[in-house]
């Protein structure tokens, strides 16, 4: 049985918490997103539980989240990092690759991080990303510091919104214009 420290259940209080603000934000007629479910193959179940107890990724995962806020599509990725230093090995290039040509097609991609140990929710732009992407394509950090994100991304609670990304979602459309 899993615990809750385990590598399979990071991040599931974080998805919990963005899967109850889409709720609110589908509630109050604001944006309708979805979590993407990652596809699996069953290898074995349990008989009496029927329970899966072991299965094997079909694909790779593109990302967590699809849907549109107000006729913009968007995309995002929900990302957990517990010190101040967030490693880009926790983003993969086959989510980088689709980000872009989502973005190529008119829609928004963004990351949400939360930092745990602050208990900060960032809303990081694909495009300030690929910054930090390119320098480590480049040979340089393979990481990104908190010191170096624009402080007019961090999310602020209000409205009763967990996670108030549309927030985030309103400064990264002022900032394209």
């Amino acid at each position: 049985m899993a615990t809750w420290n385990s590598r399979g259940l990071r991040g599931s209080t974080l998805e919990e918490l963005v899967n109850r603000s889409n709720e609110q934000y589908r509630e109050k007629g604001l944006a309708l997103i979805q979590k993407i479910p990652t596809p699996i193959t069953p290898v074995k179940m349990d008989k009496e539980s029927r329970h899966i107890t072991l299965a094997y990724f079909d694909q790779r995962s593109t990302v967590d989240y699809i849907g549109a806020v107000q006729g913009i599509p968007v995309c995002f990725d929900a990302k957990e990092c517990s010190t101040d230093t967030f490693p880009l090995c926790n983003i993969h290039q086959h989510q980088v690759d689709f980000m872009r040509a989502f973005e190529e097609q008119g829609g928004v991609a963004f990351f949400l991080i939360f930092y745990s140990m602050e208990d900060l929710f960032y809303y990081l732009p694909l495009r300030d990303l690929l910054v930090f992407w390119k320098r480590m394509e480049d040979g340089g950090r393979k990481s990104f510091r908190r010191e170096e994100l624009d402080n007019g991304f961090y999310l602020k609670k209000k409205s009763g919104i967990l996670v108030p990304y549309l927030e985030g979602l309103q400064a990264d459309l002022k900032k394209r214009d």
